[in-house]
């Protein structure tokens, strides 16, 4: 969030002209954006891939019992924003494009908003949110994949499918090594980014073919050798240090030149917001509330609805995810800028929003009775 402030004073300071023009500048074929947004986010979309194939082999989401509450509570939450966005667009058709900007939750930013509280949080919400979010972050790549798809280059596609085929076949053969399935994952890029499907989307499709090998009721730290926990281990850093912050600063600068204080009002920015705060609020708590109250669910253990709705809320924070599929749904950029500042402000709300809730029902859950 930081990085987003510093792209937006950078966007309306003496150096926009300078910020503007660099990410529009060409390195090889694609402008310095393009690198960002395709190149460098296919890397963070390779990590989200790697997590959501440990959970569900090997962690939080390994059996459906685990799946329940979390999988539906994301469905919810993904839902909900959704129809909330589209309810207050359906006068405006080309606005309903950007349905799934509400959809996404941000992982690194609502863990990170949730471990200011500490031990004052019960590790079974903590386990609850990242396997939301995880999921949630699954669906954003099904969203993606199928809805923000254009003109297909067939022959690209066969030769990403053969890439697969390879891979697929480098797993099941039992390759160890790393090398080979990163040097196919760069060609697979390569080849899904002349397909028309978004490049980024090779990411998630190589991590599901790097193998996890498993010992049967065997400690993690035990077969931390596996290919996929290595690459996991060494992109986690890049990724959050480097990558994320890379991507907020290029996509984050907003120039409010000729912009009134009126933007914040204009529906397209409420849609927004109004989708990130009230829509994941709604979708996430009223699902959470129908499966514990039809008995099919129970609560994380040690935690309260207090603090269910402040991570109801931490849900709300979209930044990433939601910047990106804002730059898929709209090609202009004044759009794009609402858009920005809708993601921004809901993002900002819901995380201090969450937070405040989340300390308040910590400490009433914590005074004696």
């Amino acid at each position: 969030m930081g990085v987003a402030m510093l792209a937006i004073i950078t966007a309306n300071s003496h150096l926009a002209g300078t910020y503007f023009a660099a990410l529009h500048a060409y390195i090889g074929p694609l402008s310095l954006h393009h690198w960002i947004n395709d190149a460098l986010m296919a890397l963070f979309f390779l990590l989200v891939g790697l997590e959501i194939k440990r959970e569900m082999l090997d962690g939080q989401l390994s059996s459906w019992s685990r799946r329940l509450l979390p999988g539906a509570a994301a469905a919810g939450g993904m839902l909900v924003p959704a129809l909330i966005y589209m309810a207050f667009n359906l006068d405006h058709p080309a606005a309903l494009r950007g349905w799934a900007i509400p959809t996404a939750t941000d992982i690194a930013f609502a863990l990170g908003v949730l471990s200011l509280l500490g031990p004052r949080v019960p590790a079974s919400l903590k386990i609850f949110l990242a396997a939301l979010a995880i999921i949630d972050d699954l669906g954003a790549v099904l969203v993606i994949a199928l809805f923000y798809t254009v003109d297909l280059n067939l022959y690209a596609l066969g030769g990403a499918a053969m890439v697969v085929t390879v891979l697929a076949a480098l797993n099941r053969l039992g390759v160890m090594r790393l090398a080979p399935y990163l040097v196919l994952g760069a060609a697979l890029w390569v080849l899904v980014l002349q397909s028309g499907i978004h490049a980024t989307l090779a990411g998630v499709i190589l991590a599901l073919t790097v193998p996890l090998k498993r010992t049967p009721g065997t400690p993690e730290a035990a077969h931390a050798d596996s290919p996929l926990h290595r690459l996991e281990h060494v992109l986690h850093k890049p990724v959050a240090f480097l990558i994320v912050p890379i991507f907020g600063f290029a996509n984050a600068g907003v120039s409010f030149a000729g912009v009134t204080p009126g933007v914040l009002l204009e529906p397209l920015t409420l849609d927004v917001a109004a989708g990130l705060v009230l829509g994941k609020l709604l979708g996430v708590l009223g699902t959470v509330l129908v499966l514990v109250k039809t008995g099919l669910a129970d609560l994380p253990a040690s935690a309260g609805w207090g603090q269910t709705t402040g991570v109801a809320l931490l849900c709300g924070i979209g930044f990433t995810m939601s910047l990106f599929i804002s730059l898929l749904a709209f090609e202009d950029p004044a759009l794009q800028d609402r858009l920005k500042i809708g993601i921004l402000a809901g993002s900002l709300v819901a995380g201090v929003s969450g937070y405040v809730v989340l300390k308040l029902s910590s400490r009433r859950s914590a005074q004696p009775n």
